[in-house]
């Protein structure tokens, strides 16, 4: 997920961040040419304390302050309401707990704020999906926990957001098996109440 080539599906994700800026699972920094220009600082949480050389290469060449928190997306240490923007990109599929992170990331977004996400993850074809409940415990071990089978937009919906339907995409992705390439891609906010 890290292809240079996937940058076309990041650009209309990140490249709508504005406010105070939260990247869940930053990994290499492959989203930091998509952001604005106008975005000046991002932080992010990023479970590996040390960030990779190729994560460092890119915040340099960035020339935007990255303020780094090594934890986990289950446990924010983050004031409620406090960041305008979320950003996650192929980062759903490998966390353990997602709907205590997506719980969390509903409650640091500010009431008015978006949840920008790109994500693969369960095909709507029956038969790629049975693949991918077969394939899943394999990958989490060979994936760094990635799972192939989750439900992108449900889990989304059932933490408590709603995808604007004019900006939500959800496509099997050129190049891409589709056992990896469906794509989900959207806008969410949190709902009220």
């Amino acid at each position: 997920m890290h292809d240079p080539r996937l940058g076309r599906h990041r650009a209309p994700v990140v490249g709508s961040a504005q406010g105070r800026i939260l990247e869940i699972g930053f990994g290499t920094g492959a989203n930091l040419p998509y952001y604005p220009s106008g975005v000046r600082r991002i932080e992010i949480v990023e479970p590996d304390a040390m960030l990779s050389q190729r994560a460092r290469k890119h915040i340099a060449d960035s020339g935007r302050e990255v303020i780094s928190h090594a934890l986990f997306a289950e446990r924010l240490p983050f004031d409620t309401d406090s960041f305008d923007t979320v950003v996650s990109t192929f980062t759903l599929c490998s966390i353990a707990q997602v709907d205590q992170a997506l719980a969390e990331i509903r409650r640091v977004l500010h009431p008015s704020g978006r949840f920008l996400f790109l994500e693969h993850g369960q095909s709507p074809d029956p038969r790629i999906a049975k693949w991918q409940h077969r394939l899943t415990p394999l990958q989490k071990r060979v994936g760094g926990g990635c799972h192939l089978n989750r439900p992108i937009r449900t889990l989304i919906e059932h933490a408590g957001f709603a995808i604007d339907s004019e900006l939500v995409a959800e496509r099997y992705v050129e190049r891409l098996p589709r056992i990896v390439g469906w794509f989900t891609s959207g806008t969410a906010t949190p709902m009220k109440g």
